[in-house]
């Protein structure tokens, strides 16, 4: 379809280039930010300016916030013993969303998937094993446990099986969430008792 102006063109492009929305839908919202006023288009951009600006990984688990540490592992009723790893924020905001998990997490943001070029050096793997190198475990502390509450797909298989064998020397016990989980299903389309199962009834890893 031809557009009757190039400005509004880019803006359909733009809004085009989002995951799921083509480029009728993009052409849709555009016609509707042109109907809205000047200051309701100012704020709409500046608050994705300002969230561009203002937003970073956190240093300790790669999850997203605004000052260097985040809100969970500043929290002092988490138990830092229980890290879970997860692909992305989304399968992080999914499991918190049920209430029931009380531990502290570690953000991949991914998984090994040589089809598309992403590799270990890729994900934020190093940084979890370092944080576990720097745990200190005393004597009446247990070892932390790492839950692996990754995607049922081959790529998140090939992911928990290298993170397990770059594990295997750090101490730590190594479970994996049970799979009440259908093969193939992302996290973040799970409903939350069945996360709730899952993370309840985890399992010890094995290869």
């Amino acid at each position: 379809m031809e557009l009757p102006s190039r400005l509004i063109e880019a803006a359909v492009d733009q809004m085009a280039s989002l995951p799921g929305v083509g480029r009728k839908t993009a052409l849709r919202l555009v016609l509707h930010l042109l109907n809205r006023s000047d200051e309701q288009v100012d704020a709409f951009s500046e608050s994705f300016q300002q969230m561009k600006q203002g937003i970073h990984a956190c240093k300790t688990c790669h999850n997203l916030t605004e000052t260097a540490v985040c809100s969970i592992c500043a929290d002092p009723a988490r138990n830092d013993r229980l890290i879970c790893v997860v692909e992305d924020i989304r399968d992080l905001l999914a499991l918190e969303s049920t209430g029931q998990y009380r531990g502290q997490y570690h953000v991949l943001g991914g998984v090994i998937s040589p089809m598309d070029g992403i590799g270990p050096n890729d994900l934020n793997i190093d940084a979890l094993v370092t944080r576990l190198e720097n745990e200190k475990t005393g004597d009446d502390e247990a070892a932390p446990e790492v839950i692996f509450a990754l995607p049922a797909t081959m790529e998140g298989e090939t992911t928990a099986f290298y993170l397990f064998r770059k594990l295997a020397n750090t101490g730590v016990e190594v479970t994996a969430i049970a799979r009440g989980l259908a093969v193939g299903e992302d996290l973040q389309h799970a409903d939350e008792a069945t996360l709730v199962q899952s993370l309840k009834q985890r399992l010890p890893y094995t290869s």
